[in-house]
């Protein structure tokens, strides 16, 4: 019986410490639980919210590498069947033109049958999926409704955090997993590249009378982008990106007048569409720390990357560091070795951190350009596309990353 998982946990010693239970904290929480180590997640939201996330209108785009990293973490199986979206095909429009940039339904994906570039699932089901995924071990506790407000690793076998009501948790290894904004990366003395694109993201889903094939569609239209993502046939996330000057204007809309803007955006391409969820909004903030660990700590999710979300790669970027660390971690276990050594750490950002600088960087120029309206840049964005479309082997290369 797993009744850690619904008090307040109120030892102050633990093996690792993880700050924040989002996906990228649960996931690494679950993913070391096995090795027997004592885990403590501290999170300031609340039990209850954890084992059941409100929906807050972001669809996460995983990769097909993703979904088996998920399978192995005992989450996929806990999202029902109904409501992991395939992404069967993905097409990208630059301004008002109708000539479009196609990666098409694939065959294959790592090495196995596939007839998806990937899957979409809700945020907050794969929150509560991965809450649920530790609740089967009791070396798993949670400190909920506190944060941490202090981080001392000056000695050298062990770290303490303060949290806000003055307890000070102490253990071998601590893990920041508290956002892209995290505070306890600045306590860490760890320094980040923070790219404010000075957008606002607007999301919602729509249901419509035509079919949206179950195909993502990306158009960089002059003064915003709209994603389109598509969830059952008749239903697809919107995902509008505008600066922020004009962000009131989007959320000023009524239902009616919403729907028929984005018609209006879609040339009716999916027919008479409505309102069917709550509107949320997020600051556009990219975040790339400039490393991935420090004395007896480290950095998974996006308080290491946060990427733009145009290229999709968040949580699966999250997903693969959780992999790479909780690898390095119970190894060490398994042959008695210090979980928060230096050595092991660095080994972390060497395997880690290549992939994610190219694509971090990589997406910001990609959105640069095609959020850039001047007659040069149009004629560019242009350009790519049609290059991109009728290079066999950078088609090939961008869709590989689309599958993982």
């Amino acid at each position: 019986m797993a009744a850690n998982n619904v008090s307040l946990c109120l030892g102050k010693e633990s093996d690792v410490i993880v700050v924040g239970a989002g996906p990228a904290g649960l996931s690494l929480a679950r993913a070391l639980a096995p090795s027997g180590l004592s885990i403590t997640v501290v999170e300031k939201q609340e039990l209850a919210t954890l084992a059941q996330p409100p929906f807050d209108g972001r669809e996460i785009a995983l990769t097909h590498y993703s979904k088996e990293l998920m399978q192995q973490l005992d989450m996929w199986g806990k999202v029902r069947a109904d409501e992991i979206y395939p992404l069967r095909d993905a097409k990208v429009i630059n301004g008002y033109s109708n000539y479009q940039l196609h990666f098409e339904q694939p065959t294959m994906a790592r090495g196995k049958p596939a007839s998806s570039l990937g899957f979409l699932i809700s945020n907050h089901n794969i929150r509560r999926a991965a809450y649920e995924a530790v609740q089967p071990f009791n070396n798993v506790s949670f400190i909920a409704g506190h944060s941490i407000v202090n981080v001392k690793n000056e000695a050298a076998n062990r770290i303490e955090a303060t949290l806000d009501n003055g307890q000070i948790l102490s253990g071998k290894l601590l893990i920041a997993a508290d956002s892209r904004f995290s505070n306890t990366r600045r306590q860490l003395g760890i320094s980040a590249q923070i790219h404010d694109f000075g957008r606002t993201v607007i999301v919602f889903r729509m249901r419509h009378t035509l079919s949206n094939q179950h195909t993502a569609l990306e158009c960089f239209h002059y003064g915003r982008t709209l994603a389109l993502l598509p969830l059952e046939e008749n239903l697809t996330n919107c995902v509008i990106t505008i600066n922020n000057e004009h962000a009131d204007e989007i959320l000023a809309m009524s239902p009616a007048q919403l729907a028929a803007d984005i018609t209006r955006q879609l040339k009716g391409k999916l027919g008479d569409m409505h309102l069917v969820s709550t509107i949320h909004h997020y600051p556009l903030v990219g975040v790339h720390a400039n490393a991935f660990y420090a004395r007896r700590s480290a950095l998974i999710g996006d308080v290491a990357v946060g990427m733009h979300p145009v290229t999709a790669h968040g949580f699966n970027l999250g997903l693969s560091g959780v992999s790479i660390l909780a690898k390095l971690i119970n190894e060490a276990v398994r042959k008695g070795r210090d979980i928060g050594s230096q050595s092991l750490l660095a080994q972390y950002q060497r395997q880690h951190m290549p992939h994610t600088r190219i694509l971090y960087h990589g997406t910001n120029a990609m959105v640069s350009l095609f959020t850039n309206d001047s007659p040069p840049a149009r004629m560019m964005r242009s350009l790519v596309l049609r290059l991109s479309n009728n290079l066999p082997p950078v088609k090939k290369l961008i869709s590989k990353q689309l599958t993982g």
